[in-house]
């Protein structure tokens, strides 16, 4: 196991290498004059050439990789261009929020979904399995901003249950904390939870088919036991590779939640700075998610052995 975990942590190397010479790369990728376009259009010569000096523009593209290479290896993300500020600590303000809203969207998603497939499977063909797959479908195919506002109307502005937008810290009280995460949980979670309810429907029938859970039902087990002990253990794999590959419907949906929503997260943090073309910040943020999404899926990788005996690394 030790073995297995430091070969995928070294193959992470190449990885994250690919991953922020892309993100380096998006500075010179941009259409223009990046330092003309930062500066605005009532911008003097000196104005250009002092931006294009702070971004490196100045000098050859490889010397400025090597520099910002050397930066990144000592946890140094740059500098933002607006708020001269460093990216890890406006990034390290900005964390709570998105940490926050994710893992509530991810026990959710989990705890609704994964019933659901079961249900739907342990009920093929009736109107419960019809009805789990057609709110799949819907929950799928309507984008995640649509999902926020038909909500935000509904709970907010009709009902006046729920806060329209806004964030409270856990440490303001648990009450309002969920009160003003209840709407952004579930509005990015739909399309999740459709995801994962639809793999573990198929996931589930494929092992009720098998031999040995006909023979547990023939020893009279009760159903819950079966469905639960025997099926949904074996099926756990799929789903589980789904809940981790979905990780990255996560962090494109919370850009956009959190700007519907008002939560002063990194996802809002990603869209101040496309505007205002802030590339050290989008470069630290980039490089940010892409090192998230390697971790869990060596997480979910490592984890298959703790529902498959046979997996052995």
């Amino acid at each position: 196991m030790i073995y297995y975990i430091v070969k995928r942590l070294l193959a992470t190397i190449p990885v994250m290498g690919v991953v922020a010479l892309f993100v380096f790369s998006l500075l010179y990728l941009s259409p223009g004059d990046p330092a003309a376009v930062i500066a605005g259009d009532i911008a003097t010569e000196e104005d250009i050439a002092r931006i294009r000096a702070s971004l490196g523009l100045d000098q050859p593209y490889l010397v400025r990789f090597g520099h910002w290479l050397w930066a990144l290896a000592q946890g140094d993300l740059g500098t933002s261009i607006f708020t001269n500020l460093p990216v890890t600590q406006l990034i390290a303000q900005r964390v709570e929020p998105t940490v926050a809203l994710t893992l509530c969207t991810l026990i959710v998603s989990i705890v609704i979904a994964v019933p659901l497939g079961v249900i739907a499977a342990a009920r093929a063909g009736g109107w419960v399995d019809r009805m789990v797959m057609a709110i799949s479908v819907m929950g799928f195919s309507v984008p995640v901003f649509v999902l926020a506002y038909l909500l935000i109307g509904l709970f907010s502005i009709q009902l006046e249950w729920l806060p329209v937008q806004g964030y409270k810290s856990l440490s303001e009280g648990f009450v309002p904390f969920i009160r003003h995460m209840i709407l952004p949980s579930v509005a990015l979670g739909i399309v999740y939870m459709a995801l994962i309810a639809r793999i573990t429907r198929a996931s589930m029938l494929d092992v009720l088919s098998q031999d040995y859970v006909r023979t547990a039902q023939a020893k009279g087990l009760a159903p819950q036991t079966v469905l639960v002990g025997h099926a949904l253990k074996n099926a756990a794999v799929p789903v589980v590779t789904i809940i981790g590959i979905g990780v990255a419907l996560l962090i494109g949906g919370v850009v956009v939640t959190e700007t519907v929503f008002a939560i002063p997260g990194i996802g809002r943090l990603t869209v101040d700075a496309i505007l205002r073309r802030d590339y050290p910040i989008i470069q630290g943020v980039t490089l940010l998610f892409s090192a998230v999404y390697v971790i869990v899926n060596l997480l979910v990788d490592l984890s298959y052995t703790l529902f498959d005996p046979r997996i052995r690394y």
